[in-house]
């Protein structure tokens, strides 16, 4: 009789545990939404308008991957930020300065050199001390960026790294270092690409701000991010719009924001298959990344793509950010009965 008591017991507990458990990341009892934030630098402006609409549809977004500049608003959107805010950040931001580590203390200087760095009018353009490794070319280090990222996320509406509004800075990033990406308010992954294995790394933990720098090093442009043997650039060289990396952490749904304004068309040839070339020259000729974007294109539930042509990823003036945060909400519109439809499906 006992021994049926206790079993009886441990069933109501049990139950009780059950009732009351918070649901994991992605069991909302419904179907989940991702959403694919493609790579374009400055065009990413139109990623903040697109995201308007979808707010105002009022369309929940249970997981988030992004590429490059896709990474750097996936990522501050995974924390709490929202379009207002982005489009704040990316109306007011001295994008070039801070992109190209321009030292705004020398910027009315025709020539200086400082701390072994020579600079034109602020912009670095050589440094005495040059890396003699091969293949870390770059010129810029980006570094003004990863602080700026650093602060932005510390800085977030969610508060998700300061415990108390008396944590310091230094003490919230500590806990950043260690940021396990699916436990963020809304889970996140973002894509960088391994210039030594010529394969992609999708980021899951770590420090944020150091993974969306890695994701966004432009090679040529920045330097890469160094983690352990791993030498990584802009995910951009591998996976451009990583809806595959969004439906592997659990999305039903996927909703796909293209910035690419060239259409590219696979190539069958592969030197590695052929002649058992490997590296650079078979990835040059076989272009992996143009497989992997076509195969995400079609794999999207929803693709918008803004129209973009005559901006590039370097148009990050006042007047050209303004116009394409305006050409993504435009465009987000016309897509306003799809987000609509989503939101049905997802709420059944």
């Amino acid at each position: 009789m006992k021994h049926r008591l206790f079993i009886l017991l441990m069933a109501v507990i049990s139950m009780s545990t059950a009732s009351w458990a918070e649901p994991e990341s992605g069991q909302t009892g419904r179907k989940t939404v991702g959403l694919v934030l493609g790579g374009g630098g400055a065009m990413g402006a139109a990623e903040v308008g697109v995201l308007k609409v979808i707010e105002e549809v009022g369309l929940p977004i249970d997981y988030i991957a992004g590429t490059s500049i896709g990474s750097i608003i996936g990522g501050l959107y995974s924390v709490g930020y929202r379009s207002a805010q982005l489009d704040t950040l990316f109306s007011t931001q001295e994008w070039l300065s801070l992109l190209t580590d321009r030292d705004e203390s020398l910027k009315n200087d025709i020539f200086e050199e400082k701390d072994g760095t020579y600079y034109v009018f602020g912009f670095p353009i050589s440094s005495s001390k040059k890396s003699n490794e091969p293949g870390k070319f770059g010129a810029l280090k980006g570094d003004r960026i990863t602080d700026y990222l650093h602060q932005w996320l510390v800085d977030s509406p969610s508060g998700y790294f300061r415990s108390s509004s008396t944590d310091t800075l230094e003490s919230a990033l500590q806990v950043s270092d260690s940021t396990d990406f699916s436990r963020l308010p809304i889970p996140f992954r973002c894509v960088a690409f391994d210039a030594k294995t010529m394969k992609e790394v999708v980021f899951t933990h770590g420090s944020i701000s150091t993974c969306m720098r890695a994701s966004m090093a432009i090679p040529g442009a920045f330097k890469p991010v160094e983690m352990g043997e791993q030498m990584l650039y802009d995910g951009g060289c591998i996976n451009n719009l990583p809806v595959d990396v969004v439906r592997a952490m659990g999305a039903d749904i996927v909703i796909a924001i293209d910035l690419n304004q060239t259409q590219h068309e696979d190539r069958d040839i592969s030197l590695e298959e052929m002649f058992g070339i490997t590296g650079i020259l078979d990835w040059l000729v076989s272009r992996p990344d143009w497989k992997r974007y076509n195969a995400n294109r079609e794999a999207a539930d929803l693709l918008i793509n803004p129209p973009l042509e005559g901006y590039d990823v370097l148009s990050f003036s006042k007047a050209k950010v303004a116009e394409m945060l305006k050409i993504g909400e435009s465009t987000g519109r016309k897509f306003r009965s799809q987000l609509l439809e989503i939101k049905k499906q997802v709420m059944e």
